[in-house]
C-alpha cells in the first residue's frame, strides 16, 4: 500500500514538473491576471442611460447613420468618417469634411465606442448621443443646423413614420435630439465580440499561441495595461501623451493641447483619452494626429513616451502579435435603402452655415 502511495506521488510530481516545463502553470497565472485586468466584448448591446434601445430606434439610427443628407452638402454621412467597411474609421490622418476642410484630429473607431468613458479624443462628449450632435453642426464636418435638419427629415414620409414608431410618446418626434438618440442606439450595436483574446479571457488557454502569450505578458509586466485595460483595452481614462518623454512635434502637434481645451486646467495640457486597442491592426493611422501608420512603430513610441523604456525588436514583435488577437467579428451591416427626396427636401449647399467648428 505504501509503495502504491509513493508511486502515485512520484507520478503526480512528474506531471507537475511536466506542466511547469511546458509553461502551463505559468499560463494559468497569466490568464488569471488577464481576466482581472480585461473583460471580453459581449455579444449584444448594453443598456443606454435615458435612451431605451428598441428595434425601431436601431433601424432609424442605422438609416440616419448612412444618410448624407444630415450634412448641408448631402455628401457627408456618419459613415464617411466612421466607415463600417473599414473597422469604423476613414483611413485618413485627419478626416475631410464640408468644403474639403481637414479636421484637426484623427477619427477614432466607432466600433465598441459605447464602452468608452467619453467620446472624442478630449472627452468633451459624455456619450455617443452627445458625440453625434457635434459633427452634424460643426462647420469642419457636416456644417448643418437643427432647423435645416428637421426640414430635411420631415420632408420624407418614411422618416416621419419611423420617428413616430421610435418615439411614440412625443407629439413632434422629428428633432435633432431624437436624431442623435437614434444614431446612438444603432452605434451601440456596433460591437466586435469573439476575438481570440476574448476566447482566452473566457477560459480557452489555447486561443493564443506562445508568441502572443509572451506579448500579453510583456503588455502587462511592462506597464501598458496600466492605461490600456478594461473591456475596450483602453477608452476608460485620460493620460498625458508623453508621460516620460514627449514625442516630436510631427507626432504630438504643439498647437493641440488636448483635454486642456475642455477643462482649461493647466494639468490637462496634452492629456487625451486613452484610445481603445480593439481591432487596432484594422484602424491605422495611429494617435490623435494620425501621423503614424505602422503598428510596430506605434508600440515603440508608446514604450518610450509613456513608459520611459526602449523596447527591443523582439519585445515589439511580441506585443504587436498580442495586439493582433484583439480583432473581433466585424459587424455585418446591410446598407439601408434610404427614403427618396421630395419637392420639400432642402437642396444641397456648399456654403458654411455657422461659425461653430469641431473635430474628433
Amino acid at each position: 500500500m505504501q509503495n502504491k502511495i509513493v508511486k502515485i506521488s512520484w507520478m503526480f510530481l512528474t506531471v507537475i514538473m511536466l506542466l511547469i516545463s511546458r509553461g502551463v502553470l505559468a499560463q494559468d497565472d497569466l490568464q488569471t491576471k488577464a481576466q482581472a485586468l480585461f473583460k471580453p466584448i459581449p455579444d449584444s448591446a448594453p443598456e443606454l442611460k435615458d435612451n431605451p434601445v428598441t428595434q425601431e430606434k436601431v433601424l432609424l439610427g442605422k438609416m440616419l447613420y448612412f444618410d448624407p443628407r444630415l450634412s448641408a452638402s448631402n455628401l457627408i454621412s456618419c459613415n464617411t468618417c466612421h466607415n463600417l467597411g473599414t473597422a469604423g474609421i476613414d483611413l485618413q490622418e485627419t478626416s475631410t469634411g464640408h468644403g474639403w476642410q481637414k479636421g484637426p484630429r484623427n477619427a477614432p473607431t466607432v466600433l465598441n465606442a459605447v464602452f468608452n468613458i467619453a467620446q472624442f479624443w478630449d472627452g468633451r462628449a459624455k456619450d455617443l448621443e452627445e458625440q453625434a450632435k457635434g459633427p452634424i453642426q460643426a462647420t469642419v464636418e457636416m456644417s448643418n443646423n437643427s432647423k435645416r435638419l428637421v426640414e430635411t427629415l420631415e420632408s420624407m414620409r418614411e422618416y416621419q413614420e419611423l420617428f413616430k414608431k421610435s418615439f411614440p410618446e412625443e407629439k413632434s418626434p422629428v428633432n435633432l435630439d431624437n436624431t442623435v438618440k437614434a444614431i446612438e442606439a444603432f452605434e451601440a450595436t456596433l460591437l466586435t465580440p469573439n476575438s481570440r483574446f476574448d476566447k482566452f479571457l473566457k477560459g480557452d488557454a489555447t486561443a493564443l499561441n506562445v508568441r502572443e502569450k509572451e506579448g500579453l505578458k510583456l503588455f502587462v509586466d511592462k506597464g501598458c495595461a496600466g492605461c490600456h485595460n478594461g473591456i475596450n483595452v483602453g477608452g476608460g481614462a485620460y493620460f498625458p501623451f508623453g508621460v516620460v518623454e514627449k514625442p516630436g512635434a510631427d507626432i504630438l502637434p504643439p498647437e493641440d493641447k488636448g483635454r486642456f481645451v475642455v477643462t482649461k486646467t493647466v494639468k490637462d495640457e496634452y492629456v487625451f483619452k486613452v484610445p481603445t486597442l480593439r481591432n487596432i491592426n484594422l484602424t491605422p493611422p495611429y494617435f490623435h494626429s494620425g501621423r503614424v501608420w505602422s503598428l510596430r512603430q506605434a508600440v515603440g513610441i508608446m514604450g518610450a513616451a509613456q513608459l520611459g523604456i526602449e523596447l527591443t525588436d523582439d519585445d515589439i514583435d511580441s506585443i504587436t502579435a498580442f495586439l493582433l488577437t484583439l480583432t473581433g467579428d466585424q459587424p455585418r451591416v446591410e446598407y439601408p435603402i434610404l427614403p427618396p427626396n421630395t419637392d420639400k427636401t432642402p437642396r444641397p449647399i456648399l456654403e458654411v452655415l455657422q461659425e461653430k467648428s469641431s473635430g474628433h
